[in-house]
């Protein structure tokens, strides 16, 4: 059977996508001392067309450590993280969209996945209960899969 250019170059990018989870999967995983009081692990829910342009928000760890001051710690996926492109940081944004906070990573972590960075002392203003936590994408910014945690004490 003959394939039209369309399927043929359709089912090409399919292989390749498939081969590229396949060898990013056998990736060593990084592990996180982290002992904050709440954290939360999200269903995975990324399609591919995520997993190659946004890194993923794994998992957060949040503690209070003043009044209105709280430390993150985020677990980042990013199966395509190579120098030319690269999860290059996460934000911490309000129920409104307002950014409480953002860490900027500087360079790749293709042989570090998932892996997990922290930002301390980030100011939460009163009456905020929850916040969300997002990836950004050196080449194509904010996007993946979030995780939406409530801050503890409040």
């Amino acid at each position: 059977m003959i394939m039209p250019a369309r399927s043929r170059t359709s089912a090409l990018a399919a292989l390749a996508l498939a081969v590229t989870f396949a060898v990013t999967g056998c990736s060593a995983a990084s592990t996180s001392n982290n002992t904050s009081e709440l954290s939360t692990t999200p269903p995975a829910s990324s399609s591919p067309d995520s997993a190659t342009f946004f890194p993923d928000v794994e998992d957060v760890s949040v503690s209070p450590t003043g009044t209105n001051l709280f430390d993150f710690a985020v677990t980042i996926s990013s199966p395509y993280d190579t120098p030319e492109q690269y999860a290059d940081g996460w934000r911490v944004l309000a129920p409104d969209g307002t950014v409480l906070g953002e860490h900027t990573l500087t360079h790749d972590h293709a042989a570090e996945q998932p892996f997990t960075r922290t930002q301390p002392g980030v100011e939460i203003p009163e009456g905020i209960a929850e916040v969300t936590i997002e990836g950004r994408d050196q080449a194509n910014g904010y996007g993946g899969t979030t995780v939406t945690i409530e801050l503890p004490g409040r």
